[in-house]
């Protein structure tokens, strides 16, 4: 990973439909390198995929918490288990198994407060091992470069 390498990703995050002669422009390569370079950072990895970011407003989702729950149980059946749940619950929109004195933090999005808490009460609080939830209600974000 270089210097360019990295305007490379900095420009694919900013707009990740940006013509590849665009892009060369942007960075500073010709086109035919730029697109070598692309090409070399996914086929490596570096580059996953390409994902199209929405408005959860837009989408009836205009509603956002951040959820901090920790489990009873530290078994790997317990954090399967949960993680399983979280992976079909649509109001999930990440999940992370973090260090500390939470197991997960949660990004939830919902179309309300009234829909966060039928969240809340009928999918966190029916999860055998969840034995605390704290939650952080988004009040705004004036950073968030997933949508950008």
């Amino acid at each position: 990973m270089d210097t360019t390498n990295h305007k490379i990703l900095r420009e694919l995050r900013r707009d990740g439909r940006i013509s590849n002669v665009a892009l060369a422009d942007r960075v500073g390569l010709s086109p035919s390198a730029c697109l070598r370079r692309v090409q070399e950072l996914e086929r490596s990895g570096v580059i996953w995929g390409y994902r199209v970011v929405t408005n959860p407003e837009r989408m009836g989702r205009g509603f956002s918490a951040y959820v901090m729950v920790g489990l009873s149980s530290h078994t790997k059946a317990a954090q399967e288990g949960f993680e399983r749940a979280m992976s079909v619950a649509p109001e999930v929109v990440e999940c992370h198994n973090i260090a500390g004195a939470f197991e997960y933090i949660l990004r939830v999005e919902s179309a309300d407060l009234l829909e966060y808490k039928r969240f809340h009460t009928e999918v966190l609080g029916t999860q055998s091992h969840v034995h605390a939830i704290t939650s952080h209600i988004v009040m705004g974000s004036p950073k968030d470069e997933r949508a950008t």
